[in-house]
């Protein structure tokens, strides 16, 4: 057997240890190397947002503030796991990678428009992928060295929650990939995201 190959075992070994892959999985990324979905390989950008980050956000300074049972309750599981633990979610087997409505992705844990779908691409990785936040100010950004790797962690300004990494190696006109967890998002139609823009203008409005 070679390094690599045992490079890769050893790899799938700690990740099913970690709940981050099914022993299923791991037997079919072993018989086969050339796999079309790899749950992650570090080192290797296209699939490094299949690992978990390991950062700390200053939840002090975001907008929406709530306690880790408030958080359980508004949230499935696996959005728990995923927005308010820094997990993952599988590829090819999440919600939006494979979604091609028109309209908007809001963080799933407050009022906020993070991603266009006009923004969204195929980047091949089995994660819904854009090329840039609507709002840069809607998405903030911290060093993630956990897993041997530096990558950019990206999460919600509003309400601190876990949303993926940036890679700066997507498509023109930005070169970023944005590689989001679907459980960190809920999708609203470009209809209703219209209705929902004319209303909070109108309320800033009314404030003024």
């Amino acid at each position: 057997m070679t390094a690599s190959s045992l490079s890769t075992l050893a790899l799938l070994a700690t990740l099913v240890g970690a709940g981050l892959l099914t022993a299923a999985d791991s037997t079919m990324k072993a018989k086969d190397q050339n796999a079309a979905v790899p749950y992650c390989a570090p080192g290797d950008e296209k699939s490094a947002c299949g690992l978990p980050s390991r950062v700390v956000i200053d939840m002090s300074k975001t907008k929406v503030q709530r306690t880790e049972a408030e958080w359980r309750t508004l949230l499935t599981p696996e959005q728990f796991k995923v927005a308010r633990q820094q997990g993952t979610e599988p590829p090819f087997r999440n919600e939006y990678w494979d979604h091609h409505a028109d309209g908007v992705y809001f963080a799933v844990g407050s009022d906020t428009p993070l991603f266009d779908s006009r923004d969204k691409f195929d980047s091949g990785t089995g994660w819904p992928s854009f090329t840039k936040p609507v709002e840069a100010a809607f998405v903030a950004e911290t060093r993630d060295s956990s897993w041997g790797m530096e990558r950019v962690e990206v999460h919600s300004a509003v309400d601190g929650s876990h949303l993926g990494h940036v890679f700066p190696d997507g498509p023109a006109p930005t070169g970023q990939r944005y590689c989001i967890n679907s459980a960190s998002l809920q999708f609203m139609p470009r209809a209703a995201y219209n209705a929902w823009v004319a209303k909070n203008s109108a309320a800033r409005t009314g404030a003024q």
